[in-house]
């Protein structure tokens, strides 16, 4: 445990110095302001009603989890795999006394730590913007469907950040692994609106995981498909990312 500890700070210590880490709250807090201003636009100069205050950081973690936050997940996920072994650093790293597992693991961890933390800044900062901007509207019911959200899309991240791992650990320049990333994402997405009736089947379709939890009645038996479904993707890319991880000769 303490290999893994000493692993898991050092990964977080790469990830703070290259800086991703505030360009991805820095963009974050721009696409909250820019929300919020177009939503206002909307309402006065069109008379369109626009969002509450409980509706607001809804809707931008429906535009958030499609941009922005996968976005920066692959390219901090390219760069701990791909971008060190591109650099030769990962030869360093894994000599020292620490088993490859617990190194690998370390890494899939600082990875998860900066999407849930971008995530949740994500979420405070909306809901301070919705306050400010439609007080009338707030409510702690509201509150409590946004937090809900926020956190059981943590899942769906997983998920999406084993994909992005299971490429950069097949694939050894970061370009590629970045481009069959996206291709993919996008194919998914395509196939999903294309063959509707399978679109659940496909890792794009757990991003709108949290719809699920805000419904007036809980669909439970669709919930827990989709949670075993998701957690099933996450084992099996788990699995492969490790497997060729292990194999490679730094």
């Amino acid at each position: 445990m303490a290999g893994f500890k000493a692993a898991l700070i050092n990964e977080m210590e790469k990830l703070y110095k290259k800086k991703k880490g505030l360009v991805a709250l820095i963009l974050s807090l721009a696409f909250i302001i820019i929300g919020q201003f177009s939503v206002s636009v909307l309402r006065k100069g069109f008379g369109v009603r626009g969002t509450g205050s409980t509706e607001f950081p809804i809707l931008i973690l429906s535009l958030f989890t499609y941009t922005i936050l996968p976005l920066f997940t692959a390219l901090v996920a390219i760069d701990c795999f791909s971008g060190e072994f591109s650099h030769n650093t990962m030869k360093i790293a894994i000599t020292r006394p620490v088993s490859r597992f617990k190194f690998f693991t370390a890494k899939i961890c600082s990875i998860l730590v900066f999407s849930v933390a971008n995530l949740l800044f994500v979420m405070i900062f909306s809901i301070i913007a919705g306050v400010i901007f439609n007080a009338n509207s707030f409510t702690f019911q509201g509150i409590l469907r946004i937090i809900i959200s926020y956190l059981v899309t943590i899942m769906p991240m997983i998920v999406l950040i084993m994909v992005i791992a299971f490429f950069a650990n097949i694939f050894k320049n970061s370009a590629e692994v970045f481009f069959v990333t996206i291709v993919s994402f996008v194919l998914f997405k395509v196939l999903g609106i294309i063959f509707a009736q399978y679109s659940s089947l496909f890792f794009t379709s757990f991003m709108d995981w949290y719809n699920l939890w805000i419904m007036d009645k809980l669909p439970l038996a669709k919930i827990f498909r989709e949670f075993v479904l998701m957690l099933s993707y996450a084992i099996i890319l788990f699995t492969g990312s490790f497997y060729f991880f292990d194999k490679k000769e730094y």
